[in-house]
């Protein structure tokens, strides 16, 4: 199952990450060709996380209904075409309204497979298989940056700008995939007929014991799920500990680096996988730990510090070796939270319920999507230098800290998963 499942979600997340994050790299030309300024560019970086924030909770509602295969197939041949389509901005208001657009389109898919994980790997090994499945973050990271630096190179060739062959050969792989989704995808284990009958047998017997467990102990609607305070609260848990300082990285990390060393653009794409590579080891190795203790508020806590101090050296060091290592530390932190943070929803939700609520969770947290890149802008463009956006980035993870050490008293959170 794993052997199936895993490669290809996190194929389509590769895919699905690079055209939300790919502006970061295109901007080391586009904002020069366009006469963007470091305000104009973080707010278009920005907006695409508005729209997708607020058709998060009905994209993923739908696909409770229609399944994931069809829902996401659509998700990635939408969100393709309207990458692609970035090619075509020629100033401030075409940015915006293609970034806000890329948002609507993509809007459900981390949650919808979140969710069609839930029904797919039983709880003692959720932990894990989330965070193989996002480090698809970090290789996008590590495989966008030089393919991104080269495709910069193009510039000029066939009529086009760099950044313009960047949007158009990075966002037809999404609509591809999305074909090949309908025919490989399967929605639930009993309709599996890849698996032997009494692996078949067994996967769907644990999932369905887990998800009566849990309809037992909490039994939410969709919406007393939408309203329960725990799901806001590990919506400000991902929004502190993960998401500020993920987008953060993903949208500025270019510009950072071609600021600390001031390198061509192919070397700012192969300094910036340095991060990327050391944060998807973290990743998994967290992912396993939690999974192996079966505790998970203390690891998201842990490597919410490790993403501050990793900040706080970026901040005050003037080594680009040490920045870049600084900027290691931080980007493994913030994404180590994943695997972990991701578990805690389908302890107390399932159903339509866990589609809704999962969902809400990541519209609260992908809010710091549109807040951290407008936010560094704004105090890059007043400051002229980075330092004062890593020190916010060195301070909001510890306050996410702070709250998952509050959360992790709370008894729901304490349980061993259920066992069949």
């Amino acid at each position: 199952m794993e052997r199936r499942l895993l490669p290809f979600l996190l194929l389509l997340y590769i895919v699905c990450f690079l055209d939300r994050v790919n502006v970061g790299f295109a901007a080391l030309r586009m904002n020069g060709d366009l006469g963007f300024s470091a305000a104009v560019y973080g707010f278009g970086a920005g907006v695409f996380f508005l729209g997708y924030s607020l058709f998060e909770v009905p994209s993923n509602l739908i696909l409770a209904r229609t399944g994931a295969r069809v829902w996401i197939a659509r998700i990635m041949i939408t969100w393709g075409l309207t990458a692609t389509s970035m090619m075509f901005v020629r100033g401030p208001t075409s940015f915006y309204l293609l970034r806000f657009f890329l948002g609507v389109a993509e809007a459900g898919f981390f949650p919808g497979i979140i969710y069609y994980m839930s029904g797919w790997f039983p709880a003692a090994a959720r932990a894990r298989a989330i965070a193989q499945f996002m480090i698809a973050i970090p290789i996008s990271g590590v495989l966008g940056g030089p393919i991104s630096g080269a495709l910069l190179g193009l510039n000029g060739m066939g009529g086009l700008a760099g950044w313009q062959w960047l949007f158009l050969v990075e966002g037809v792989p999404a609509v591809v995939l999305g074909f090949v989704v309908l025919g490989y995808l399967t929605d639930r284990p009993e309709d599996a007929t890849w698996l032997a009958p009494d692996e078949r047998e067994w996967l769907a017997a644990r999932i369905r014991l887990e998800h009566e467990h849990c309809e037992r102990h909490h039994g939410l609607s969709v919406l007393r799920a939408l309203l329960h305070w725990r799901v806001w609260q590990l919506g400000a848990l991902g929004l502190l500990c993960t998401a500020f300082g993920q987008y953060a990285l993903s949208l500025w990390l270019p510009q950072m680096v071609r600021a600390f060393a001031g390198l061509s653009d192919f070397m700012v794409g192969l300094v910036t996988a340095v991060p990327w590579a050391i944060a998807a080891v973290a990743m998994v190795l967290t992912g396993a730990s939690s999974d192996r203790s079966g505790e998970r508020v203390h690891h998201v806590a842990a490597s919410a510090v490790a993403a501050s101090l990793g900040f706080m050296i970026s901040a005050y060091a003037h080594s680009p070796v040490l920045i870049v290592l600084g900027l290691s530390c931080a980007t493994a932190g913030v994404l180590s939270v994943h695997g972990p943070l991701w578990s805690l929803p389908s302890m107390f939700l399932s159903g339509s319920a866990a589609a809704g609520g999962i969902g809400l969770i990541n519209s609260i947290a992908n809010l710091s999507g549109f807040i951290a890149p407008y936010t560094i802008g704004l105090l890059n463009t007043g400051s002229g230098n980075f330092r004062s956006g890593l020190q916010l980035l060195a301070l909001v993870p510890l306050a996410g800290a702070a709250l998952a050490l509050t959360i992790g008293r709370a008894p729901i959170f304490a349980r061993e998963p259920v066992r069949a």
